[in-house]
């Protein structure tokens, strides 16, 4: 299981105010889960950007849902109604086929 531990992805900044952060996991389709500490208002982009660093994946191949929306680099957890522990599917982007 890849586990980032939860403070190793996210966004930390000093002095905010407490509340203003949030764990949130990130679910592949495997099931493997990688757990994020975000400001609310950080651009998701660092999230969807580090999550494909560290899986070694592009990140035009990867789709990031929450609550079956799709995740659009500029948005923020405050956008989405994000709260503490919400899970982001994270899933490779298929095309083609007959």
């Amino acid at each position: 299981m890849a586990d980032a531990g939860a403070n190793d992805g996210g966004v930390k900044g000093e002095g905010e105010a407490k509340g203003e952060h949030l764990n949130i996991k990130v679910k592949d389709q495997n099931g493997n889960e990688v757990f994020f500490r975000m400001r609310q208002g950080a651009p998701l982009k660092k999230l969807m950007s580090t999550y494909c660093q560290r899986q070694g994946v592009a990140e035009s191949q990867m789709v990031f849902l929450y609550d079956g929306t799709r995740i659009t680099p500029d948005m923020t957890p405050a956008s989405l109604d994000m709260e503490e522990g919400d899970e982001v599917d994270a899933m490779i982007h298929q095309t083609g086929g007959r």
